[in-house]
């Protein structure tokens, strides 16, 4: 491996990582998985069992990648991304076995903390947005704006989600929603984009922020 000895982190011995490629302190890539050659991946990520990140791919800094996820040249994961177990990500929309199209791979942007659930399905060529949230079992056609929740096949806008992944609901007069864990407030701009009025949305939580202590389905209970 030609990685630079001054970086710390642990890959486990069922892994296989190439020459030349990036891994960041603090990250940990546990069984069975590969980074091939050209990868970058930052620091304090979490790799499952099972995962293939392509040469070209560029990963951020705590990244969360669980089990049996395969990231393909041409995806670019911003900072903070969850991808839920065997969610797919793909890099060609019209794959034919004898057509060569290595050329043609087309851009996936995953935007920083956004989430991708469980059995999720991500076709290439669209931007999910900052702290969008895709439920799991959805199929993602079309671009996600930032705090965007969508679900359903084909995956469609459904709400939006808090950074701690909690439903914006009931706005105020104002306009302002407030997160029912973090009580964060969020409105959109002038162009309908939501954001958080509370925090600087390119820095990290920190302190206790960060812990979670309540379930989803604690604030939002079905009838």
């Amino acid at each position: 491996m030609s990685i630079s000895e001054k970086n710390e982190f642990f890959v486990h011995e069922s892994s296989y990582i190439d020459e030349n490629v990036i891994i960041g302190d603090g990250t940990r890539i546990w069984h069975f998985s590969h980074v091939l050659s050209g990868a970058i991946i930052g620091r304090n990520c979490n790799l499952g069992q099972n995962v293939c990140i392509s040469g070209g791919v560029t990963i951020g800094d705590n990244v969360k990648i669980q089990n049996n996820v395969s990231v393909y040249e041409g995806t670019i994961i911003e900072d903070d991304v969850f991808l839920g177990p065997s969610c797919v990500l793909t890099n060609v929309s019209n794959p034919r076995s004898q057509v060569n199209r290595k050329n043609l791979y087309e851009s996936t942007i995953i935007k920083k903390g956004s989430s991708i659930g469980a059995n999720a399905t991500v076709i290439c060529g669209v931007v999910i947005g900052r702290y969008a949230f895709v439920a799991a079992g959805a199929v993602v056609a079309g671009d996600i704006p930032d705090y965007g929740m969508v679900m359903g096949v084909p995956a469609k806008l459904q709400g939006w989600m808090s950074r701690h992944g909690h439903k914006l609901e009931n706005p105020d007069k104002d306009g302002v929603y407030i997160c029912p864990e973090s009580h964060l407030r969020y409105m959109k701009n002038t162009e309908n984009v939501m954001y958080c009025i509370d925090l600087d949305e390119n820095e990290p939580l920190i302190g206790e922020i960060t812990k979670g202590k309540f379930s989803y389905r604690y604030f939002h209970k079905k009838n």
